[in-house]
């Protein structure tokens, strides 16, 4: 919200002043402070300090919107900048959920950073969220979803049938293809779903897992499935990004990449305590066989991409041309590394 500051120098007769405009953004955010949220805590810090503190942003965990209106929030500039998961509204977002359809062989966060960037420059990205008044500005990436469960470990397919799994969007698809149940609870009503045994099991990234609690009820904790990931976008409301001046624009763009920077060296530090924090709490590592894996895929992916491209393509959506993107954008991003 924009005001003027007014700093006035007083002498023995006259008022001197001087006109700076200072911005202070909202930003709707939930749960707690995390590894899923370090790249917005670091971009508030990165524009305060490039602007003096005459751009800030004040972080909400909750207080703001519940995780499933962010969007809607944006929309109506109730405030200036949020974070969704595409599968909260798969279809408000129908663009960036190419980027969770299963087993699409994204390897590294890195490699989601790069899938992303490119889905979110493609105009058909930007035209569809500017019917929300937002614009995506960066992705918070994951690693590939695993699950954890109560019980005996489930690791056939056979054992999936009639499991009740907490997974949004393509994956809750995938897990469906094969015979389970999923639910989309949010994330921060997953712990009460396992606690209560409304769910068998559920599927999140790493910090979820210890973040929402989900660990904590854990008998095992499947190490190599990655049937995918969610695509979480940090959007901003479009009239609060062009009201912005030059420089506090300048500040913010530029600041993205040393955000997402810190993002990636801040959940690499967590993924590698991963091992020991299993053995902390007494949670079974499992490794899923090849060949499960492979009927896993076979089942799930093929008819999922092939279903999600005929759906959008029926919708006016270039949906053939943004699964192909995503895997050249891949292809590239492998071959660099």
């Amino acid at each position: 919200m924009k005001f003027l500051k007014k700093l006035c120098i007083v002498t023995i007769v006259f008022c001197f002043g001087t006109e700076t405009f200072a911005e202070e953004w909202n930003v709707s955010v939930w749960g707690k402070r995390r590894a899923f949220t370090e790249h917005i805590e670091k971009l508030a810090e990165l524009v305060s300090e490039k602007t003096n503190g005459e751009f800030t942003m004040n972080i909400s965990y909750g207080g703001l919107s519940k995780n499933k209106e962010n969007l809607d929030g944006i929309s109506i500039g109730a405030f200036e900048m949020a974070q969704f998961c595409a599968g909260y509204h798969r279809d408000k977002n129908r663009v960036v959920t190419v980027l969770e359809l299963p087993f699409l062989g994204v390897e590294t966060l890195e490699q989601e950073v790069a899938v992303s960037s490119a889905v979110y420059a493609h105009p058909a990205a930007t035209k569809e969220m500017e019917q929300w008044n937002a614009k995506l500005l960066m992705t918070s990436p994951m690693p590939q979803y695993n699950l954890v469960g109560t019980g005996d470990p489930r690791d056939t397919l056979e054992e999936f049938n009639g499991m009740r799994v907490r997974a949004t969007g393509g994956l809750g698809q995938a897990f469906k293809a094969v015979g389970a149940v999923p639910t989309s609870v949010t994330a921060t009503e997953a712990y009460q779903a396992m606690e209560s045994g409304v769910v068998d099991t559920v599927a999140f990234a790493q910090h979820a897992h210890l973040s929402f609690g989900t660990i904590n009820q854990a008998d095992w904790w499947t190490s190599n499935l990655n049937p995918g990931t969610v695509n979480c976008p940090v959007v901003v409301n479009i009239d609060a990004y062009e009201g912005l001046s030059s420089k506090h624009k300048n500040a913010l763009d530029g600041s993205i990449e040393e955000a997402l920077d810190h993002y990636l060296d801040n959940y690499g530090k967590l993924l590698s305590k991963w091992d020991s924090v299993l053995a902390e709490k007494g949670v079974k590592k499992i490794e899923i066989g090849d060949s499960v894996i492979a009927e896993f895929r076979k089942k799930a992916a093929d008819p999922i991409r092939d279903a999600w491209i005929k759906d959008m393509e029926a919708q006016g959506l270039p949906g053939q041309e943004l699964y192909d993107l995503v895997m050249k954008t891949l292809a590239k991003a492998k071959a660099s590394n």
